[in-house]
């Protein structure tokens, strides 16, 4: 492994095809361009979110819960969604009529809905029941008629040389890919009465309005079969995309860099999950790693190219320590995370998604949602200072994440230029000429003047407040007609840094997209 200190940052040696998939236009609106993934929430409250909330602060897209009908797991776990009994879209967050209204608020809104789809497998072996819709399983005999397949649907020691078809090799590609992940049986995805099923299920998904889908465990499904079940699906509809759209895929690939299952191998089928991403950033935002040496992040520390990504700091897997590993940042470590998320917005690498999450105990893996006595999903509560309550984090709602939203926004497609670095953990750049930031994680003061590329001007730090009424109610930052600012930045404030956007200057309205 590379040492840390190593200014030439993390390095892989892998070769990345020509980026560019038929499947990477993530069909974001109006400038906009980051999601939040909205962990468990239940479909009616996603139409408010969208109304009152993420289509007037400048969000994408919302990833959402799995949405097919799954297995029903004593006290209701989070695992329980991610294991589909049939495609019916009947699931903890409510029914097909309440997805249909959702979507379709959603998009009037300017919000798209990026739907987490499992079809890697089907629920865990050992069981007979219903699921959320009402359709039979059986796991001992595979049959899950509410789709329907049966034993001839799954892999078996035809394809898995495993004695009980489970996986214990990741080292092994063709183990990973055709064995159980977890116990639960594995597709036969060669099948093309197999890949229809799930092309339909796909094209349901269209039909209704849908931008796009994560596909969850796509490290477990051969490239090939993806590739040759997404050549089934329709284009998105024309009156809400336009001509010839297809549907944004991004994919799950835990690649670490230690298999044989590399990310690269995914690209052609849409973007594919960054999980170096998180991992790196956390350990520089824990001051394991000088910050100075985000210089050159992203491609120039091995990672795939910008448009093949989608970036992350933490998802709902790895902030429980599973699914990539327990090293990352999240909402537990408020301090390190807003500056982790802030960096992560600022910097033009990727695709950008950040987790809301709720308050799990830490105790517990699996620990489902917020529920009532009859476990269904609580409401979220929405305070007055527009942070959540009812045991919701809202982390999409913290005022330092959604303004950098709008400064990332603002930035649009312009470079990173004017880096500047002070110490080891201070950093300042600019996005051109419409957005500024600096950071500060060491042990004394930033005070300098400093090239921030803007127009002169007053500007608010969004960090630290928001523009109202034409009126900056956190610090301001006077900008000379130069470009140049005196730069201040306490080491020892609870957020250590300061930010400012061409579209929160001080005299003007508020925008929060491009």
């Amino acid at each position: 492994m590379i040492p840390t200190l190593l200014p030439i940052g993390f390095i892989v040696l892998l070769v990345w095809p020509i980026s560019g998939s038929q499947y990477s236009n993530t069909h974001c609106v109006g400038g906009r361009t980051a999601i939040t993934h909205l962990f468990e929430w239940k479909w009616s409250e996603i139409a408010k979110e969208c109304e009152r909330f993420l289509g007037p602060y400048g969000y994408c897209g919302v990833q959402i819960s799995p949405c097919a009908e799954h297995k029903i797991l004593p006290n209701r776990p989070w695992v329980e969604r991610y294991q589909p009994v049939s495609y019916k879209l009947v699931t903890r967050s409510g029914n097909e009529a309440d997805f249909k209204d959702m979507v379709e608020r959603c998009n009037k809104m300017g919000v798209r809905i990026y739907a987490d789809v499992v079809v890697n497998h089907m629920s865990a072996e050992g069981g007979t029941g219903y699921g959320t819709a009402g359709s039979s399983y059986d796991t001992y005999t595979l049959h899950y008629p509410g789709v329907p397949y049966g034993p001839n649907d799954f892999n078996g020691h035809s394809e898995c040389r495993t004695a009980d078809l489970g996986i214990y090799n990741y080292n092994n590609a063709i183990e990973v890919r055709n064995c159980r992940l977890l116990g639960m049986p594995d597709l036969r995805l060669s099948s093309d009465y197999v890949r229809g099923e799930i092309a339909g299920f796909f094209n349901h998904l269209i039909d209704l309005g849908v931008a796009g889908i994560r596909v969850d465990g796509a490290k477990h499904m051969w490239p090939g079969d993806i590739a040759a079940v997404l050549a089934k699906t329709k284009n998105l509809r024309t009156d809400i995309y336009g001509a010839g759209k297809r549907m944004f895929v991004y994919q799950e690939v835990i690649d670490m860099g230690s298999e044989p299952i590399k990310a690269s191998e995914y690209i052609g089928d849409g973007r594919v999950t960054n999980f170096i991403f998180g991992a790196k950033l956390a350990e520089i935002f824990r001051k394991k790693n000088p910050m100075k040496y985000l210089k050159n992040w992203g491609e120039g520390w091995g990672m795939m190219k910008s448009g093949d990504a989608v970036t992350f700091l933490d998802n709902h897997d790895n902030q429980r320590g599973t699914g990539g590993g327990g090293s990352v940042l999240t909402h537990w470590e408020p301090r390190a995370y807003k500056l982790a998320t802030a960096f992560m917005l600022a910097h033009p690498y990727g695709f950008p998604r950040i987790v809301s999450s709720y308050e799990y105990n830490k105790a517990d893996f699996e620990d489902g949602p917020p529920h009532n006595a009859d476990f269904s999903i609580k409401d979220i509560l929405i305070k007055a200072d527009m942070s959540c309550g009812n045991g919701w984090s809202c982390e999409h709602r913290w005022r330092q994440i959604y303004n950098m939203v709008a400064f990332r926004n603002k930035a649009g497609g312009d470079g990173l230029s004017n880096w500047w670095s002070g110490g080891d953990y201070q950093i300042a750049f600019s996005r051109g000429n419409k957005a500024f930031i600096a950071m500060n994680l060491d042990g004394f003061d930033i005070n300098a003047n400093l090239n921030t590329g803007l127009p002169g001007g007053t500007y608010c730090d969004v960090i630290s407040g928001n523009l109202e009424n034409g009126r900056c109610t956190g610090k301001t930052i006077q900008v000379g007609g130069d470009g140049k600012a005196h730069i201040n930045v306490g080491h020892s404030w609870e957020d250590p840094m300061i930010a400012i956007h061409i579209g929160a200057r001080q005299g003007s309205s508020p925008s929060r997209v491009g």
